[in-house]
């Protein structure tokens, strides 16, 4: 089974992704701000991660950093779902080694997409 962890403090967007990918058979993390999200990955190593930008405590650009830095979790496609639309942004989550890189308000159907795209599915 596929894990996925979903980090975002909006809880109808974790809600419609949680219900969504537990529909399509995926093990369902979800973290509400960065440094949950690098707790959990302490102990849980995901195949993908839905990351926000704008969250309290560790944004979504820092955790991406500190994503990177760990050698166990290099695997890990990252996807930024964020409202953070500006080229400039776009450039700099991308620089940072997201694998992909979508806005909100989105498409559930185009993130499964996208996900499936990412592993392959």
């Amino acid at each position: 089974m596929k894990k996925i962890l979903i980090v975002d403090d909006e809880p109808n967007i974790v809600m419609t992704l949680e219900y969504t990918f537990k529909k399509n058979n995926f093990e369902v993390f979800i973290a509400r701000d960065g440094q949950e999200a690098l707790d959990i990955l302490k102990t849980q190593l995901p195949d993908v991660i839905i990351l926000d930008i704008m969250m309290p405590l560790v944004d979504g650009f820092e955790t991406m950093e500190q994503i990177k830095k760990n050698e166990k979790l290099k695997h890990c496609k990252v996807i930024f779902l964020t409202a953070k639309n500006k080229e400039n942004d776009i450039e700099k989550g991308l620089a940072l080694g997201a694998d992909a890189y979508l806005t909100k308000p989105f498409s559930i159907k185009k993130v499964v997409e996208q996900v499936n795209e990412l592993l392959e599915i």
